[in-house]
């Protein structure tokens, strides 16, 4: 009984890892209203555990500073901007950080999920921690 239960919970993690490890990686970035591609943004694990998310590429505009920012990014270069923070392994998604929207200067709890099915991410931003009052985003691979 011992030896099935350990089996199924290890199965369980492998499963919550190759999801996990689905999200790590470059994705491009979507405009909602228009569809155009915006941006390159690369999801990585850090020396610290947590995940992060710098921009890596914009399709427009590479030269945009983050204007309407109101801490420490205030006026910096979006391109090589860290706009996702403090991300950390909840089963089979990544949640507990946040994700700067660099038109708005707004921060966003987000929670981000791998869907198999689409090969899409999804993110969940929200400006409540338990994601009840916000939107959906879904990034697709970058080549």
């Amino acid at each position: 009984m011992k030896r099935l239960l350990f089996l199924a919970l290890l199965f369980c993690s492998f499963s919550a890892f190759s999801q996990v490890s689905s999200i790590v990686g470059k994705w491009k970035t979507i405009d909602d209203k228009t569809g155009e591609e915006k941006s390159i943004v690369n999801i990585y694990k850090a020396a610290d555990g947590k995940y992060y998310g710098k921009i890596e590429k914009l399709f427009k505009d590479p030269d945009k500073k983050c204007v309407n920012c109101k801490d420490g990014n205030k006026d910096k270069p979006i391109l090589g901007m860290v706009i996702i923070t403090d991300m950390k392994e909840k089963g089979d998604k990544l949640d507990g950080g946040f994700i700067l929207d660099p038109a708005s200067g707004d921060k966003y709890y987000v929670t981000i999920t791998y869907d198999k099915k689409s090969e899409k991410l999804k993110l969940r931003g929200a400006i409540d921690k338990l994601g009840m009052l916000g939107r959906n985003q879904y990034w697709v691979k970058a080549e």
